[in-house]
């Protein structure tokens, strides 16, 4: 997943092994660079910050869901379908758990981290073949964002090979997800509705000019 023939993969990977033995916290940029063997000043053209790194990371994370994520299946449920892209993401995360779960342990929460974890939900959706554009796909990605990050830390102690508490976890979370977003779609398409009823034809899109009313939204996951 990291291209160790780079300097960026070098750092990444340095900084995730120097997190299973020491406090993440406590690690300085200079300690990274030591562990890449690189000089601070190449450490410094690729990276301002710690969570520099760490975005660089759930970026590379992305990109290999994406690359192995499998292929859709119309026949599947879309619940089916972000259940096995979510598990692709943690077959892909598999070798770093030791160093994700020591960072967890120093910094619970990343405030910074947060658009970029959103962004990853986006890309989850997308490969599960779930729209997450506009207003009803805003929503989707926070609440898989939601259901994500409750079983991220259930997978990080789930030592089963077979990761039974994390599938078990992942699949009942998914299915009270998709009612209460199922609810939310409801009032997003409420929503539009009575904006559409106030508003002049002008300023409507195209197709909610038509005077046949517009058909709701469909399933959340769908």
């Amino acid at each position: 997943m990291l291209d160790l023939t780079t300097p960026r993969g070098r750092i990444i990977a340095a900084a995730l092994r120097l997190a299973e033995r020491r406090s993440w916290r406590d690690l300085t940029l200079a300690d990274i660079a030591d562990e890449a063997g690189i000089a601070l000043v190449d450490l410094s053209h690729e990276f301002h910050a710690k969570t520099d790194i760490l975005r660089a990371f759930v970026k590379a994370a992305d990109d290999e869901v994406l690359r192995r994520a499998p292929k859709r299946n119309e026949d599947q449920s879309a619940r089916d379908r972000i259940f096995d892209v979510v598990m692709t993401r943690f077959d892909v995360l598999a070798p770093y758990r030791v160093a994700l779960k020591k960072i967890m342990w120093s910094v619970p929460f990343e405030p910074a981290l947060v658009p970029t974890m959103l962004c990853s939900q986006h890309w989850m959706l997308e490969a599960a073949g779930i729209a997450s554009d506009g207003l009803s796909g805003g929503v989707r990605v926070v609440g898989l964002g939601s259901v994500y990050a409750r079983v991220f830390r259930i997978w990080l102690e789930d030592d089963d090979p077979g990761l039974a508490r994390t599938m078990a976890a992942l699949d009942r979370r998914l299915k009270r997800g998709e009612q209460a977003l199922g609810r939310m779609d409801d009032i997003c398409s409420a929503g539009r509705r009575l904006v559409c009823a106030v508003l002049p034809r002008g300023f409507r899109r195209p197709e909610e000019r038509a005077d046949t009313p517009r058909a709701a939204d469909g399933p959340t996951y769908t």
